[in-house]
């Protein structure tokens, strides 16, 4: 998801590139399964605006039966993109220009006039999958005794909590 924008940066104002996206994505670096759809480029006065629709396929584990399920989604990523060399960022004593290391600043146009899109992807994708993922609305999760999952099978376990009245009935029972 890295794209050299050299070009586009001698380029004026208002110059656009477009782009279409189509990703998928391994283990080693996996942000969700796959990304696809169109990447606009317009160059701004300081740096390049950056609008992406995509399609998101994602595999999340389920908050209750912790199975997994397949999400689809779309995603709308606006976002500018300045040189490195172009950020302002002086020291509040000296007044002098701070150097920061490449990786120390996300969202950047590398010293190469790369742009990579990756970090800010999985940015917005966290902030778009679901607090408690379900791999269905009607989901059972799983049995509190034997940790079966109810949605395959009717567990036989009988749960007894001594906080409820009947859990501490029948410790009583037991008892006699």
């Amino acid at each position: 998801m890295r794209y050299n924008v050299a070009q586009l940066l001698k380029e004026p104002t208002g110059s656009t590139r477009s782009y279409q996206l189509w990703e998928e994505f391994t283990d080693a670096e996996r942000i969700v399964d796959s990304a696809s759809g169109t990447v606009k480029m317009l160059r701004t006065h300081q740096g390049v605006l950056v609008n992406a629709t995509l399609e998101i396929q994602d595999t999340i584990t389920c908050g209750r039966c912790l199975g997994e399920a397949g999400l689809d989604y779309g995603l709308s990523i606006e976002e500018e993109f300045l040189p490195i060399s172009d950020l302002p960022i002086l020291d509040l004593d000296t007044g002098h220009r701070q150097e920061f290391p490449e990786d120390e600043i996300q969202g950047r146009i590398d010293a190469n006039h790369d742009l990579d899109l990756a970090e800010v992807l999985r940015q917005y994708v966290i902030t778009q999958r679901p607090m408690k993922p379900l791999c269905r609305p009607d989901c059972r999760g799983l049995c509190q005794i034997c940790g079966g999952n109810l949605n395959e099978k009717q567990c036989d376990c009988r749960y007894e909590s001594s906080n409820s009245p009947e859990g501490t009935l029948a410790h009583l029972l037991r008892r006699d």
